[in-house]
């Protein structure tokens, strides 16, 4: 029976081999990393294969993905890193042994959903320290609320405090942040009169303070997710360039998809102009005639051309619509055919779009 494309191959030897390299750079400077999978819309076998390269919680933002982690037996706690909903609270405490908290109200009542299930749920007060997502963004307010948890919430154990830099809001996770993050945790545990487990100081790209070795030593979790997946192909998103990602394998995940036409076209449309399928307007870039090839795989499948990497050394993506993806292969020297299969690199966003999509079947290889 023929194989279904377009095909997603996990390549479980290449993820591990990041995942492995990943918290060693962390563990060296005294950091557990918190392996978050949610890039693979929460593929299991990711988890398992965090897990025993030695992540000390497995992390996502949805909390379908926990739960498919925790049924497919990973055994190390279980992070909500996205501040839950007040009408998912119960499943939060029945699947996730750790949770982000920026929120008061979110705070009393998951209190009252731990009460009710039995449950001591442990939390990380966030704090937001620039980047504008989620957390207190006044020093005060966080102590404040953290002595409230301490002493009021028995059904809630404090565990540490974290922030989110380089999302939103593009705020590089800087020396000064991470003395700031230190600064605030010391308050913290001053106000409460004990020392805090867990000070989390971001996700993959606060590893750059921990390269260039000025990583406050108070930060000991990291929530990292991209790096390990994507390794060095999208290196501005996951580790601004640096070079010590280059070791890292860009090849953990490959879509496969299969030519449906080739042949000798002009480079620029023909005609009145418009937009396109997705209803941009379009500049294009006249190069002659040159020879193309389309892919049975489209924009409705990854998203952004941009996200895409073609394996074959001359190709490039020209164009997209939702269903076609166009190579031009001129400078190639080997010669596609209709029916031949194209080998595409791809980055963090298509990631995220090919695991949800009914359409890509997902072959995983090497695994455990």
């Amino acid at each position: 029976m023929a194989k279904k494309r377009p095909t997603l191959i996990v390549n479980h030897e290449n993820l591990r081999h990041n995942m492995s390299t990943v918290v060693g750079w962390c563990r060296d400077a005294g950091i557990d990393v918190a392996g978050v999978i949610k890039v693979t819309t929460g593929l299991a076998s990711a988890a398992l294969d965090y897990e025993s390269c030695g992540a000390k919680w497995i992390a996502s933002s949805r909390i379908e993905q926990l739960a498919r982690a925790k049924e497919a037996g990973v055994k190390v706690p279980l992070l909500m890193i996205r501040v839950p909903m007040l009408s998912e609270l119960d499943e939060v405490v029945k699947i996730c042994d750790y949770s982000l908290q920026s929120s008061f109200d979110t705070l009393k009542a998951i209190q009252e959903a731990a009460a009710k299930n039995g449950k001591v749920h442990n939390v990380i007060l966030m704090a937001d320290l620039g980047d504008l997502r989620e957390g207190f963004f006044e020093k005060e307010e966080l102590v404040d609320i953290a002595v409230y948890v301490e002493n009021n919430l028995d059904s809630i154990h404090l565990a540490g405090i974290g922030t989110n830099l380089g999302c939103v809001g593009s705020v590089k996770p800087t020396k000064e942040k991470m003395d700031m993050l230190a600064d605030w945790a010391e308050a913290v545990e001053e106000a409460i009169g004990r020392p805090l487990e867990i000070v989390s100081g971001g996700a993959t790209s606060s590893l750059i303070p921990l390269f260039d070795g000025v990583m406050n030593p108070k930060v000991n979790m990291l929530r990292i997710g991209a790096v390990t997946f994507i390794g060095p192909l999208e290196d501005i998103r996951t580790c601004y360039g640096r070079e010590e990602a280059e070791v890292l394998s860009d090849e953990c995940f490959i879509l496969e998809a299969e030519v449906i036409e080739t042949n000798t076209k002009p480079t620029h449309p023909i005609g009145e102009l418009g937009v396109d399928a997705s209803g941009k307007v379009v500049k294009y870039v006249d190069r002659g005639r040159r020879r193309r090839a389309i892919l049975a795989v489209g924009r409705a499948d990854y998203g952004d051309i941009d996200d895409i990497v073609p394996v074959l050394e001359g190709a490039e993506v020209a164009m997209a619509s939702g269903d076609h993806t166009i190579l031009d292969i001129e400078d190639c020297k080997e010669q596609l055919r209709v029916g031949d299969i194209v080998r595409l690199k791809v980055k963090y966003s298509a990631l995220m779009r090919l695991t949800t999509s009914e359409n890509i079947t997902i072959e995983e290889i090497n695994r455990q």
